[in-house]
């Protein structure tokens, strides 16, 4: 009995012993073939990432390029169609507590009625807006006794025409807009009253505009009747250029430069653009200087009520 478990034993023991030396070199083909085939196929996947990689470089490069071209396609666009920017100037009364100059807007007035009221009207202002600022009361009477008004009806309906004063508006230089743009050839003078006001960045703009005139460059071609100017809009204007050294005699024995000319209409249509820049600074430095008292006063109010409650000292009797 003991030697049929034996042999028992070893019958069971035998299908675990016996296999086959071709059954580990199937096994040892598979698990050696198996890592290079995904070795393989890592390095296929890690040689195509980088081809991609690559190829989304170049990508964002030619993206940059091209938007870096199509930027200043459209800068130069955007300069052929609205004019190239104005620089910034300093102007006196630009600063908050700083004031127009007098004397300029007397000198720029005297240019716009020498060089610019043959074509611009400035229908905002009347002559009693100057007494005061650039002109006394009987100057500006004797100035506004030179222009003739149509007035009326009278008693008998009829218009009439009689000597300026000083509630009347300056003249106008066309009866209306079509006879303004048969005289200009098609353009049509723009009103002067609030032109600062009226364009982007104004006061520059139209210092820019009135000295920035020149030869147009080499493959820009101006048809007869405008004149290059690269601060307007499109290049090309309508009004030829008016400031020329020399061009008025000031009163006041100041050299009538170009530039000179420029500054001072420039100041007289911001004063006209805006003539209450003085009042509302100082009215408003008084303000902050009434708001800063009553500050300081809140302040002084609130340490002398609140110091007694800061200061006092509390103890507390946990014994009793």
């Amino acid at each position: 009995m003991h030697r049929n478990m034996r042999n028992s034993f070893r019958w069971q023991e035998k299908p675990r012993m016996c296999y086959q030396p071709s059954d580990d070199l199937f096994y040892w083909k598979i698990h050696t073939k198996t890592p290079s085939f995904f070795s393989t196929l890592k390095q296929d996947a890690a040689a195509g990432s980088s081809s991609m990689m690559s190829l989304r470089a170049l990508a964002l490069i030619g993206a940059s390029i091209s938007g870096i071209l199509s930027f200043g396609t459209i800068t130069s666009a955007d300069e052929a169609e609205h004019g190239l920017p104005a620089p910034n100037y300093p102007w006196p009364h630009k600063g908050i507590l700083s004031s127009y100059d007098h004397a300029s807007i007397r000198r720029g007035h005297q240019v716009y009625q020498q060089v610019c009221a043959s074509c611009h009207s400035m229908s905002l202002v009347s002559y009693r807006d100057l007494v005061g600022v650039a002109y006394t009361e009987e100057e500006t009477k004797a100035m506004a006794a030179e222009i003739e008004v149509v007035d009326g009806p009278n008693d008998e309906g009829e218009m009439f025409t009689r000597p300026g004063k000083l509630s009347d508006r300056f003249p106008q230089p066309y009866p209306n807009e079509q006879a303004a743009r048969f005289v200009n050839g098609g353009a049509y003078p723009p009103d002067l009253s609030l032109i600062t006001k009226a364009r982007h960045n104004g006061q520059n703009y139209v210092f820019a505009l009135l000295t920035g005139y020149r030869d147009p460059p080499a493959g820009v071609a101006i048809r007869d009747g405008l004149h290059y100017n690269p601060y307007f809009p499109g290049g090309a204007i309508a009004m030829p250029q008016m400031l020329i050294d020399g061009a008025v005699e000031y009163e006041d024995g100041t050299p009538a430069t170009e530039s000179q000319m420029g500054k001072d209409v420039v100041t007289f249509l911001s004063w006209a653009a805006e003539p209450e820049m003085e009042e509302r600074k100082l009215m408003g430095f008084k303000w902050i200087f009434v708001l800063s008292l009553a500050l300081l006063q809140a302040a002084y109010y609130r340490r002398l009520k609140w110091s007694v409650f800061k200061s006092r000292k509390l103890v507390v009797d946990a014994v009793n």
